[in-house]
């Protein structure tokens, strides 16, 4: 179906960090949606809700009665992703994080909304003892997800199957959030499984990787340590978030694009 309305509930991810900025906002796979899902309404409108560093609580506790409020019925799809921040911190506790995750969800279904969920890459291609537990977190969360989204009669993109998607490449320099090329691909395989036109191209993996030299990985390494490592294990220790103090950029729906 065409939808006439899109809002997005979540974190980093479903802001668009690290994507080009437009208007002084990062674009992401939402906005590129957006754009796509707006040549088939005439009347459609676009919410984004989602900020950067959102634990779940938040965006349901937060966003979710904001998303609940501009609901016009099954034209109106609403997007969730929230997880991640949570599975990263140490004291990460998958049995709350998974009951407040469904808890959202359920309220978002019962809106009357077609909803969208997301699952989180398990293996990221990556080695190591923090690679490992990602994974085995990941691995239940995920299963929490398929569970819920079953429940509630919801979509779920899930890239677990395409092994392309482990290609850092995908990455931007804080090896966490999603480059331009990331969002990109993200924004194809969302619309392809709402049945949109999309470019296939999206499943095409990158051709064979150069190999970096040494030195130059030693020296991008001890950077990434300094630009993004001790700041976000500061922020930790003093119970900040990289979100605290930003809003929404698209806090309610608004014609799209932007004239």
């Amino acid at each position: 179906m065409a939808y006439n309305r899109f809002i997005v509930c979540g974190d980093s991810y479903s802001e668009g960090m690290t994507d080009e900025v437009i208007n002084g906002n990062y674009r992401g796979w939402a906005d590129r949606v957006a754009d796509e899902m707006a040549l088939h309404s005439e009347n459609f409108t676009y919410a984004n809700l989602a900020i950067r560093g959102k634990l779940v609580a938040q965006v349901v506790d937060i966003q979710v009665p904001e998303a609940i409020k501009f609901v016009t019925g099954k034209d109106t799809l609403i997007s969730f992703h929230a997880g991640a921040n949570d599975a990263l911190r140490p004291g990460y506790d998958a049995a709350v994080t998974i009951a407040k995750y469904q808890s959202g969800v359920r309220k978002l279904a019962a809106s009357g909304a077609t909803i969208l969920l997301f699952t989180v890459l398990e293996d990221t291609g990556n080695k190591g003892k923090g690679s490992d537990i990602w994974k085995a977190r990941f691995s239940e969360f995920n299963k929490a997800v398929w569970e819920i989204g079953r429940e509630v009669g919801a979509i779920v993109s899930d890239a677990n199957d395409l092994d392309f998607f482990k290609d850092n490449r995908f990455l931007a320099f804080d090896r966490l959030h999603l480059n331009a090329e990331g969002h990109w691909r993200v924004s194809h395989g969302v619309l392809e499984i709402l049945g949109y036109p999309y470019d296939a191209a999206w499943r095409i993996p990158l051709p064979p990787a150069e190999k970096t030299p040494w030195i130059k990985e030693r020296i991008t390494g001890v950077l990434w340590v300094f630009v993004f490592v001790i700041p976000w294990i500061l922020r930790r220790l003093q119970g900040k978030s990289s979100g605290d103090g930003r809003s929404a950029k698209y806090p309610a729906p608004i014609s799209w694009p932007i004239k």
